[in-house]
């Protein structure tokens, strides 16, 4: 079986946990060894597991949480209203 991105996305925690299956750990690594995207988000996952499992407290910059809101609801309205800025066909107001 040839694993496309979304499989290999779907295991990552399993491969990352060692729980994968022998087979099916080497078609993820085959897989890797290719996509760049993938490998990308292997090691992100690993960076985050890492920085959360670390017991120290990082304050956020002043004005952080108001800054990703405001961030957050631009794009979401930009993603409800398409690349045209206009309200896609089928959203609700």
């Amino acid at each position: 079986m040839k694993l496309n991105c979304a499989h290999v996305w779907s295991y990552i925690s399993e491969y990352i946990d060692g729980t994968v299956d022998a087979q099916l750990r080497l078609e993820i690594e085959k897989h890797l060894e290719h996509c760049e995207i993938c490998s990308a988000i292997l090691d992100s996952t690993r960076n985050i597991l890492v920085l959360t499992a670390d017991g120290r407290t990082f304050e956020l910059p002043v004005g952080f949480s108001e800054r990703l809101h405001t961030r957050l609801a631009k794009e979401l309205l930009a993603a409800k209203n398409g690349p045209s800025g206009l309200e896609s066909p089928g959203s609700a107001k």
